[in-house]
């Protein structure tokens, strides 16, 4: 228990503990000064001095008291004391989920080094805006799948965003998937705002498999109280990664009456990246528009903890001067 309570504490001034130092050297001197504090006789034989009684096994047990007492002023004068920084949240914050396409046609070269790469890193910048909303991610191909939860823990977040990948999920592109799966990671938030910022560069391709179309997803969010914010991202033309890893060129295509239609519908936004730069701007803007109201506050409390050194020391003292006066009297 003391351990771990000595484990919190700090000492503001440093500079005073090496004086528990001069302890030993003390003690030191004590001992070899001891022999002549005493009046001294000769006898014939020591044999009877060597019985030991209570009394004199406990002989320097005042010096001892006196020499502890000096280490508990040593640590008082030191200023012992812990420090609890916290952080405390006032208001409602945003809670925020953000839903991005990760088909092959995202390794497309018209950003550099490729959509993807420019997707994930605008989303880190994102994140590290808002510290204080909590945010999980929703990726989408052929199906959908829940990345990360929503969370303050933002360092797992950003590690899961920055592993993103082309080829994670079965082929083809489903928006109607990933924005139901987006809708139901916020259906228990309690959060003032909830939001989905969902980023695509193509239309819906779904595969036979598909469960949810995007006007089903629409309704989903609408009926929940979602704000759906859509990005679609490409430029007019668009270099794209064709067979063998070769590129290849394909006219671009954002089903952009489909984006407009979900951001309306839920009260957010339709945006057209055409480069990283449109994409940042794109990002900030969401980012005033959704702007939390929370406050962050930073607390320091200290508390000094030099009381119970001062009051061990006093005791310290008391046991010594009441022994030295009582069982340990000398007479000169």
């Amino acid at each position: 228990m003391i351990y771990e309570w000595l484990q919190h504490i700090e000492f503001k001034y440093l500079w005073v503990l090496p004086a528990l130092g001069l302890l030993p050297v003390l003690a030191l001197l004590y001992f070899r000064t001891t022999r002549t504090r005493y009046a001294a006789m000769t006898v014939s034989t020591t044999k009877t001095f060597t019985v030991r009684t209570f009394k004199n096994t406990l002989l320097h047990l005042p010096f001892w008291l006196r020499l502890l007492a000096m280490g508990c002023v040593i640590l008082a004068l030191a200023r012992p004391q812990t420090r609890n920084v916290q952080n405390r949240t006032r208001g409602e914050g945003i809670d925020i989920v953000l839903c991005m396409d990760v088909s092959g046609s995202m390794l497309s070269r018209d950003f550099y080094p490729d959509r993807l790469s420019v997707a994930k890193e605008v989303a880190e910048d994102f994140v590290r805006q808002r510290p204080v909303d909590q945010i999980g991610l929703v990726i989408f191909s052929g199906e959908s799948f829940t990345q990360f939860p929503i969370s303050t823990d933002h360092q797992s977040l950003l590690e899961q965003i920055a592993n993103l990948r082309s080829g994670m999920l079965e082929n083809g592109t489903v928006i109607g998937e990933g924005l139901a799966t987006s809708v139901d990671r916020l259906q228990h938030s309690k959060a003032r705002s909830r939001v989905v910022v969902l980023l695509t560069d193509g239309k819906e391709e779904p595969p036979e498999t598909r469960l949810i179309d995007p006007y089903s997803a629409l309704e989903i969010a609408k009926t929940k109280g979602v704000r759906v914010y859509t990005i679609g991202m490409l430029a007019e033309a668009s270099a794209t990664i064709g067979e063998g890893g070769k590129p290849g060129m394909q006219k671009a295509f954002v089903d952009e009456n489909l984006l407009t239609r979900i951001a309306t519908q839920t009260g957010g936004k339709y945006f057209r990246a055409a480069d990283k730069e449109s994409l940042q701007q794109i990002y900030a803007q969401i980012d005033k528009l959704e702007k939390s109201d929370v406050e962050v506050v930073s607390k320091e409390r200290i508390e000094e903890k030099f009381v119970p050194f001062i009051l061990a020391a006093l005791f310290l003292l008391a046991l010594e001067a009441l022994l030295r006066y009582t069982l340990f009297r000398t007479f000169p």
